[in-house]
């Protein structure tokens, strides 16, 4: 359990708020998920994990530490099944308190190790990890996006080389560290679908100097499909692109003040 205390370690003391960012100037950011039923997704992670609403310009978002949810309403008829984001992991101080709530909200859950991990099917198929650690300063704690790749050591390299990511394993498994959490490579035989318009939609992280980070990634040859832009509204600066493996991302700059 030693990789779940060094990840709790590195999220923010406060309930809600994002990890200081690494040399690169990266940290963990936010997942955005897109549904049928937004409510119905709210509510089970202000349930389950007790998530802080707040905002970003007229865009609501679930805070929990280490990491923000956004949750938009948005017609999908494509699961998250077969795509390259297949669930997000978390840490919890109280297992069978989450279970109890989970239940109470009719959520499926598979228990991986009895009354210690399970992967729970939030609203729309959103599937999400849940291991307990009872040495967490906070009720739950971000740990994980597991992403299923054809080639891991080439993924995990990607994030290294662009984001500043430490190679790491979980498991025995490739994976990449980056202050809030880490992303976590399995190996399948064939490539899987973009997530892009998938329930799970894209990842996000915080950058500071988003801009000169930007033009370093283009420096690079990293396509970006939605160049920096300063987004008034919404009081953050963004900016968005796909991994090799097809997730697509998010890159912030303003969000950890919300």
């Amino acid at each position: 359990m030693r990789w779940l205390l060094l990840l709790a370690a590195s999220a923010a003391s406060t309930f809600a708020q994002l990890p200081a960012p690494n040399a690169a100037g990266v940290s963990m950011g936010h997942l955005q998920l897109r549904l049928h039923d937004a409510k119905a997704q709210t509510k089970v992670w202000t349930d389950a994990f007790a998530a802080k609403i707040g905002n970003a310009g007229p865009m609501e978002l679930l805070k929990l530490p280490g990491i923000f949810i956004i949750v938009t309403q948005g017609a999908t008829d494509v699961p998250t099944d077969g795509s390259t984001l297949d669930h997000a992991g978390f840490a919890v101080k109280d297992y069978a308190g989450v279970k109890a709530k989970l239940d109470a909200d009719m959520v499926p859950m598979q228990e991986l190790t009895p009354n210690q991990q399970m992967m729970a099917t939030f609203p729309d198929g959103v599937r999400v990890e849940i291991t307990e650690d009872k040495n967490l300063a906070t009720p739950v704690a971000f740990t994980h996006f597991h992403l299923s790749v054809v080639d891991p050591e080439a993924e995990r390299a990607w994030y290294v080389k662009h984001f500043g990511a430490t190679s790491t394993s979980r498991h025995n498994t490739p994976a990449a560290a980056i202050p809030g959490g880490e992303l976590v490579f399995l190996k399948t035989d064939k490539p899987q679908a973009p997530t892009k318009g998938r329930p799970l939609d894209h990842i996000g992280f915080e950058v500071k100097n988003l801009e000169a980070f930007c033009r370093t990634l283009v420096a690079d040859g990293v396509k970006l499909d939605f160049e920096y832009h300063d987004l008034d509204r919404y009081q953050l600066k963004v900016a968005f692109l796909t991994d090799p493996a097809g997730t697509f991302i998010e890159l912030t700059e303003g969000l950890a003040s919300k």
